[in-house]
């Protein structure tokens, strides 16, 4: 998969209280829009695995995102 990433963009993932947190600025979101986009062009099985040594910011949770 070839994922766009918008200049400057910005992305934290949190867990609080068994609920996953995705704070983002708006090059963040639009990245995160576009990546959805792709991955649902993918066959079932694809899947986009982020984490902070992968485009999340420090301190992020990994965030997996699958295509069933």
């Amino acid at each position: 998969m070839d994922f766009k990433w918008e200049d400057g963009f910005s992305i934290k993932v949190t867990a609080e209280n068994s609920c996953a947190v995705i704070s983002a600025n708006r090059e963040g979101l639009i990245s995160l829009a576009n990546h959805l986009l792709t991955l649902s062009q993918e066959p079932a099985g694809g899947h986009i695995h982020l984490d902070s040594c992968n485009s999340l910011e420090d301190g992020s949770a990994e965030l997996i995102i699958e295509k069933i």
